[in-house]
């Protein structure tokens, strides 16, 4: 045998073998998995994380931009998407670890079944709850932030009230209108019976016609949606946590 060819035989006998990726070698343990995922990593799908210690683990959402429902928004906007907040909801509930459940909002509105849907589900946890007005709580935003067994704003943050709205096309029959009146009921219904505001006064800010220069509604600050009853109380990261913790 020549020498060329001794050579690439001793090449096939060392040949590598092949890489399998369920190998024993290639499961992290549990230590580096612990390193690589530490205590309190925010959540890249829902911006959700858990926090505090063994006694007291708060698990913290957030609810920002709009509020994305059936249809998918532009790029260029700031959503919150209600499928991934659901299963977040469920999984906080069943978790025995967390004691508690803070919901941080800053939110214009958005898609009001979507909107409804999740202050139902909050609205229905048995674990304490609490909610955080910061910037802005407006439209659906109102219904999300009282659906909490406590709810706080601070003073700078305002909510928008106003009647229903609708993008695209507008029938203009009575059945469109009574659509309307409906789905609006649904929203002063949920408002008032999780609040200390009555139906009638939700009613007269949403079709107040002297607070918006170009629409229907009333803007509040963080004190005068407390005076109107819609908020529990003025405060801020403090005062919620330490209600969770109570």
């Amino acid at each position: 045998m020549k020498k060329d060819e001794r050579c690439m035989q001793t090449a096939r006998n060392f040949r590598m073998p092949p890489h399998n990726p369920h190998s024993s070698d290639n499961i992290p343990s549990p230590e580096s998995e612990a390193e690589t995922l530490p205590s309190g990593e925010m959540s890249a799908s829902d911006g959700a994380v858990v926090v505090g210690t063994s006694g007291s683990r708060i698990h913290c959402l957030t609810i920002i931009g709009q509020v994305e429902g059936h249809f998918l928004l532009g790029g260029g906007q700031k959503t919150t998407r209600y499928e991934h907040l659901i299963p977040t909801l469920v999984s906080v509930e069943e978790d025995p670890e967390i004691t508690g459940l803070l919901i941080l909002l800053n939110t214009v509105g958005g898609d009001v079944e979507a909107g409804l849907a999740l202050a139902e589900l909050i609205a229905s946890m048995k674990k304490p709850t609490c909610s955080l007005v910061l910037g802005g709580g407006h439209s659906i935003g109102v219904p999300l932030a009282v659906s909490a067994k406590r709810s706080f704003i601070v003073p700078s943050a305002t909510m928008t009230l106003h009647p229903v709205r609708m993008n695209g096309l507008v029938v203009g029959v009575p059945q469109t209108y009574e659509y309307f009146s409906k789905m609006q009921g649904r929203i002063v219904s949920f408002i008032a019976s999780h609040s200390r505001c009555p139906a009638e006064t939700i009613e007269g800010l949403m079709m107040n016609t002297e607070s918006l220069a170009t629409d229907v509604g009333t803007i509040l600050d963080g004190r005068e949606a407390v005076a109107h009853g819609i908020i529990d109380a003025v405060g801020g990261v403090k005062e919620a946590i330490a209600f969770l913790k109570e």
